[in-house]
């Protein structure tokens, strides 16, 4: 069975969906890098749960 030539709107389509699947990979890739930055600057990721932390008061009375 011989393959036939792709119609050219099957390449232009082709073509668009690899533009949109490299745009999408680059957003989650710098959705991914600054999500490493941020938690690599700040340290420990601490939830904020209503309740109050002796360890973040402390740190606040020695500023």
């Amino acid at each position: 069975m011989a393959f036939r030539k792709d119609h050219e709107l099957h390449a232009r389509r082709r073509s668009r969906n690899l533009w949109v699947a490299a745009c999408l990979a680059g957003f989650a890739a710098l959705v991914f890098g600054l999500s490493v930055v941020k938690i690599a600057r700040d340290g420990p990721v601490q939830g904020f749960d209503h309740v109050a932390r002796p360890s973040l008061a402390a740190q606040e009375a020695s500023e």
